[in-house]
């Protein structure tokens, strides 16, 4: 699988839409936009998996900067999810205190 991040995503942009854009460039295995915990709303940017790296480097370098629904997209190979660390609130320090 070869994942790209699209942004600049009109609102009105719906995943079939998009799905549609892509396919002109390969098969599209996924697309996953991504919406707000609290309302629901879609944040403007998404993930779209392709079949073959080939095709979705195409896609890139044929939909960067073209115009969907009035805005200008952005689309670039997506980079691995960092890992936030933490995981927890932890109290630190040392040893025993009584």
């Amino acid at each position: 699988m070869f994942n790209i991040y699209v942004g600049n995503l009109s609102f009105d942009a719906s995943e079939d839409d998009i799905r549609e854009l892509f396919s002109a460039h390969g098969t599209v295995e996924k697309v996953n936009f991504i919406t707000d915990r609290e309302t629901g709303r879609p944040r403007g940017f998404g993930f779209i998996e392709m079949a073959d790296e080939e095709e979705g480097r195409a896609a890139i370098t044929a939909l960067n900067g073209a115009d969907h629904l009035g805005r200008s997209l952005r689309v670039n190979e997506a980079k691995p999810r960092e890992n936030r660390g933490g995981g927890g609130g932890g109290r630190g320090g040392g040893g025993d205190r009584w």
